[in-house]
């Protein structure tokens, strides 16, 4: 999107520190008009230092932050065309759901009939009418997200920053409101950038994600695109759930490669460039893999025979855990598309775990 449609937001070399602490790296990101970005990693990795940038809360060692064709560094937060709403949503807890909306129009001085009309579209737009009159307090936790972020989108930014937007909702209520929200800002066609430590948040709500760590950029892709094909072993294993095998790269052919690991050899169906002999990684995610209890037709590669060591039941689907003859740890994972199984594997059985050609990355950092 951000090619075609050309760039809005550019972030150019930017480097943030603290001392002789660097918490952004020369990090560089074109953002397009209209687009939902997410910035995806753990705890300290300088996602949220990168957001405040944006926002004008931190100024960056150098580098430059361009909205528009306009350089944002060095302009203060209050001039710029931009909304922030934070985890905690900061909603004035002695104001209704009206007078909250109103605040930050009534600040920049806006005729009363426009700050009205302006607070019932925002409110039309949540859903949230009736309860205008209504204090925080007196709503539900998705009810106070959403005045929160109709009060961000009030005052018509140019770029919305969402910092850890569900943070503080139940897991079914997030997963509810992720849609909601997602609807909402495409409906209104603001520029957004989230900032979350939760992969499965990116990817309901972004359109792109950006993984960090240590400051930097690993990856920067679609959701899609970051889970089927990670470029590191980081992503990897950030990015859902993975099996990381150790190996040596046994033969790379333009049309395939195989790879000996200790319990498995893996035939992949591509060739990876690479030097016979090399230390790689293959990543093989768990739904990629079938578990049986008879051997399939090719046990000589992409097959290992394991023993179901846990099993774990989630409605849909069901994870088995199965230890290989190395004492490796094999994860699986099986949708429940029947409510009964004739044959169903449990604890202590002897299963086959099998997988095709064209299931694995294989990975060279």
């Amino acid at each position: 999107m951000a090619e075609t449609a050309g760039a809005f937001l550019r972030i150019v070399d930017v480097v943030k520190e603290f001392g002789a602490y660097r918490a952004v790296d020369n990090v560089s990101l074109d953002i397009a008009k209209g687009e939902i970005f997410a910035l995806l990693g753990p705890s300290g990795c300088g996602k949220s230092t990168l957001l405040r940038m944006l926002a004008g809360f931190e100024t960056p060692t150098s580098g430059r932050i361009l909205l528009n064709g306009q350089d944002l560094v060095g302009m203060p937060a209050f001039e710029r065309p931009i909304n922030m709403m934070f985890q905690s949503y900061a909603l004035f807890p002695h104001l209704t759901v009206w007078e909250n909306i109103a605040f930050g129009l009534k600040r920049e001085g806006k005729p009363r009939e426009q700050v009205a009309e302006r607070v019932e579209t925002v409110l039309k737009l949540v859903q949230l009418g009736k309860f205008a009159q209504r204090k925080p307090h007196q709503l539900s936790g998705g009810q106070q997200q959403r005045v929160a972020l109709a009060r961000s989108l009030a005052k018509q930014p140019q770029l919305l920053l969402l910092d850890e937007p569900l943070g503080a909702l139940d897991k079914k209520l997030r997963e509810q409101t992720q849609i909601e929200l997602v609807n909402i800002v495409e409906q209104v066609g603001v520029t957004c950038v989230m900032v979350t430590h939760d992969q499965e948040e990116a990817m309901t709500m972004a359109g792109r994600i950006a993984v960090m760590k240590d400051g930097r950029f690993m990856q920067i892709g679609a959701p899609g695109e970051l889970y089927e094909t990670p470029h590191s072993r980081f992503v990897a294993d950030f990015i859902g759930n993975v099996n990381l095998m150790e190996g040596t790269l046994d033969v790379d052919a333009a049309d395939h490669c195989v790879i000996g690991c200790a319990d498995v050899r893996h035939y992949v169906g591509h060739g990876i460039t690479g030097t016979e002999g090399m230390a790689v990684t293959v990543a093989l995610r768990p739904e990629k893999i079938v578990v049986g209890r008879e051997p399939p037709p090719d046990t000589a590669h992409n097959a290992v025979q394991g023993t179901v060591k846990e099993k774990s039941y989630f409605g849909s689907f069901t994870v088995y855990h199965l230890a290989l003859p190395s004492g490796a740890v094999l994860k699986a994972s099986e949708a429940n598309t029947e409510r009964h199984r004739d044959e169903e594997v449990t604890w202590g059985d002897a299963v086959w775990a099998s997988w095709s050609p064209s299931s694995h990355v294989v990975l060279t950092q």
